[in-house]
């Protein structure tokens, strides 16, 4: 695994494009700030003190020319995590700049262009951070990939595959936490 410092550095150097491949339904990771328990609990918002910057970064991003994009390959019905990471990072996130596909194995078949199936980085067309995870969706680090092609072509296929969110998210208000009975 690589030092955080590399990792911070890689995702702090990146000039022109940043993909990323998401996979899971469940993310255990520090960065939320509660938001997570806050979503479940029925509290009215994402905490702004740790929302509004990243938001700001995301427009200062797009601003400079720069795209941050992802595709998050799933399956519905949706957990309550990834309705939380759609309602409260998605739909704020894509309003900033972020380009942000579903790919629903629910409603289409996995393209076969897909050669990865792991999540990752892609940054820049030139480096890989491979992102590792527990079986608890517990971050335990990244590692660089030794070749960039497939993951190049994986990242096409799964954008080309996947549909837009707003339009994916506009098309499931069953998941819509103001819809949604648990």
């Amino acid at each position: 695994m690589l030092p955080e410092d590399e990792v911070d550095a890689i995702f702090e150097g990146y000039r022109r494009s940043a993909f990323r491949l998401e996979t899971l339904d469940h993310y255990d990771v520090g960065s939320d700030g509660g938001d997570v328990a806050r979503y479940i609990a029925g509290e009215p918002d994402p905490d702004p003190d740790r929302k509004g910057p990243w938001l700001d970064e995301l427009r200062s991003e797009r601003a400079a020319g720069k795209l941050r994009h992802r595709v998050h390959v799933l399956r519905t019905p949706l957990t309550g995590y990834l309705r939380y990471e759609c309602e409260w990072g998605y739909v704020p996130n894509a309003a900033a700049g972020e380009q942000i596909h579903i790919l629903d194995l629910t409603e289409t078949e996995l393209p076969t262009g897909i050669e990865i199936l792991e999540d990752f980085w892609l940054m820049d067309d030139q480096t890989v951070l491979r992102m590792h995870y527990d079986a608890q969706g517990v971050y335990l680090g990244a590692s660089l990939a030794d070749d960039v092609v497939p993951y190049r072509r994986t990242r096409d296929a799964a954008l080309a595959a996947g549909t837009d969110f707003d339009a994916w998210w506009n098309q499931h208000p069953e998941y819509w936490r103001a819809n949604h009975r648990e």
